[in-house]
């Protein structure tokens, strides 16, 4: 699965001002005021793996109801991409920070 390509297409151009966040080391341009969801997939095919095996996930409900979403801001809080707009200068992460410290 190409992690790259965007798993959202945009039928409608989204309107505001541009911002950069950053993902995972990566800058990711957004509209603000745009959810961290929409952002994100509108340039990768998924947010995260599962924490329990190696499967891709990209958000499930897309309305906050399940955990399917879920990324880290760099301080550790875990926050909902789907319900959590975007703002300048984010920095966001797919996995708990030390998480690979803890896996070995």
């Amino acid at each position: 699965m190409d992690d790259h390509a965007g798993q959202f297409v945009r039928a409608v151009s989204r309107q505001g001002p541009r911002i950069t966040l950053h993902f995972d080391g990566e800058a990711v341009e957004a509209a603000e005021g745009e959810s961290v969801l929409a952002a994100l997939l509108t340039q990768r095919s998924f947010l995260r793996r599962s924490e329990f095996g190696s499967e891709p996930r990209a958000g499930f409900c897309l309305m906050g109801a399940c955990q399917d979403c879920w990324v880290w801001s760099d301080a550790g809080g875990r926050l909902r991409a789907c319900t959590t707009n975007a703002s300048a200068g984010m920095v966001l992460r797919s996995q708990p920070p030390g998480l690979d410290v803890l896996r070995g």
